[in-house]
Formats: structure tokens, C-alpha cells, sequence
């Protein structure tokens, strides 16, 4: 199997390290030929870097790893090498200027695929690539679980049908963790912080149901496991830029917390589901 990972950033090329160290062949795709290195790991051997998204149209299945700001373009630049392989989205997160998860782009912009699925869950890149153990949950159809098996062999897998719920649950985190990353300094005090993160949850939760999602997703590894990971730690990137945001400061990177609690907000009120907590944190956070 030769396996086509679409994006080069932390995320993509830890997924590639994994998978080619599983025995998988890779051919990493950037769109200037670059990829991010970690310090003291060596790529392996049987991944191939590329800037030519025509190199995809030979891969198996594809993992498609890009910045939520940038899924939709670059999965047009890629459909005319599609052949009908199986594709997992690895991107958490909402589009910036529709609010629309990764699965509905697929479904716009590719609508021939049947088999796709999400993978989510308790990841920081530099841990995943240095093989710290960690797990995801992979929802999608059945074949997609199948080659999703087969290609992350160094990962703990839940299985799941439940892709509307296990991206909400990354979408949501997104925006919880930059809630807390700016509570953990404007807040009065741990029960403030407390208060707000269970509240501010519960509506991720509510609005996850409206839409269709199972409650068993907020349990599993992409619901509380990576809420965890991602709410408590200064690593994550959207806890980071939340401190950054309560100290006066522009965050560095990208902060996808940001886009996925606009997209959250606008998609409550389009279905008229109350989420004042998201609100009121956007308007103190001045993101409104």
C-alpha cells in the first residue's frame, strides 16, 4: 500500500512517520517541498516528499492534514487526481469563512467519495512522532475503518460511525482550549475556571446533538480525551493563543480556536440553539 499524505505541517509529517514506521510506504505532499522536522528524528527511509499533487493520483488512500483555512482549496487542487481511494480527514476544525466542518467540504468538492472518515482525538504532534503512546477515534464508513487499521498499526483506534460527532468534538475543543488558555489568566479563580470550561462544554454537547452526533463521541478519545490534552495544557496551540489573547498579545501560528468558535457560534444561531457561554467568551476575548 502506498498511502498519499496531503500536508506537511506538525501534524502531517508525524502521521507520516508513524505510518511509513508501520511499514507503510508514504509520499508526503507540501505545497513548496518542505516538511517540518523534529528535533532527533530521523524521517524514515519510505517517505517520499513531493510538491507534485499529480504524485497522489498513484497512493492508495490519502490523509488529507491541512489547516482548516486551507482544506477546501487544497482538496481542489487535488480532485483531479482522485481514483475512487479512501480518504481520512486528519484536519480538526471549522472552515473561517463558512463555518463548515472538513466532512461537508469533502462532501461539496468531492461528491463521488463514499468512503472517507475522521480521525481525532488526544495528539501533540512531536509526541505522536517520537512514538508516545497515543489513541484516536476513526469515524467514517466501513472500509475507510478497514484501511484506517491498516495504515495507523502504531496507534490505539476506536472505531466509530459517528462523524459528525467526533468533528464536532474537534471543532469544539479547538474553541474550549482557547477559552481556558485566556481563563487561565482573566479568570478570578479555579472555580470561575471551572464554571465556564463545563458550561462552555455542555454547549459544544447541545449543539453536537442538534446536528446528529452521538453522546458517546464526547466520551471517547476525540471528545474528553482530546478535550484533556488540549484544555490544560500551555503546548496546545489554542491554549497558548488564549493566553496570549488575556495578556494583549497577537497569538503566533495558527490558532484554530479562533475560526472554530466563530463557526460554532454562527452555526447555534442559524439553528437557534442557545450558546450564551461561547458567546460571552468571544465578546471578552474581543474575537466578536
Amino acid at each position: 500500500m502506498i498511502v498519499g499524505v496531503i500536508g506537511a505541517g506538525a501534524w502531517g509529517t508525524a502521521l507520516s512517520v508513524i505510518t511509513a514506521r508501520g511499514g507503510t510506504d508514504v509520499i508526503l505532499w507540501s505545497y513548496d517541498g518542505n516538511y517540518k522536522a523534529f528535533d532527533d528524528i530521523e524521517m524514515p527511509k519510505n517517505i517520499q516528499i513531493t510538491h507534485d499533487m499529480s504524485r497522489m493520483g498513484d497512493c492508495d488512500a490519502w490523509l488529507i492534514v491541512t489547516p482548516a483555512a486551507y482544506f477546501r482549496e487544497t482538496v481542489r487542487m487535488a480532485r483531479e487526481y482522485y481514483n475512487n481511494q479512501p480518504i481520512i480527514v486528519c484536519t480538526k476544525g471549522a472552515e473561517p469563512a463558512t463555518g463548515d466542518f472538513m466532512s461537508e467540504i469533502i462532501a461539496s468538492e468531492l461528491p463521488d467519495v463514499s468512503d472517507y472518515g475522521v480521525l481525532s482525538g488526544p495528539q501533540f504532534a512531536a509526541e505522536v512522532a517520537r512514538g508516545v503512546p497515543t489513541g484516536s477515534t476513526l469515524a467514517g464508513s466501513p472500509r475507510a475503518i478497514e484501511i484506517g487499521s491498516q495504515i495507523f498499526k502504531l496507534l490505539y483506534l476506536n472505531p466509530s460511525d459517528d462523524v459528525i460527532g467526533t468533528e464536532m468534538c474537534g471543532v469544539g475543543k479547538n474553541a474550549v482550549a482557547l477559552i481556558c488558555g485566556y481563563n487561565s489568566i482573566a479568570a478570578s479563580g479555579e472555580n470561575e475556571r471551572a464554571m465556564i470550561f463545563t458550561r462552555a462544554w455542555n454547549e459544544v454537547m447541545n449543539l453536537g446533538l442538534a446536528c446528529g452526533a452521538k453522546m458517546r463521541s464526547f466520551l471517547d478519545l476525540c471528545g474528553i480525551g482530546d478535550l484533556f490534552l488540549s484544555a490544560t495544557s500551555a503546548t496546545s496551540r489554542n491554549f497558548a493563543g488564549g493566553m496570549a489573547i488575556a495578556r494583549g498579545e497577537q497569538p503566533t501560528g495558527t490558532v484554530e480556536g479562533i475560526f472554530a468558535l466563530n463557526g460554532l457560534i454562527n452555526r447555534a444561531t442559524e439553528m437557534g440553539i442557545a450558546v450564551p457561554v461561547l458567546t460571552q467568551m468571544r465578546q471578552k476575548m474581543g474575537l466578536a
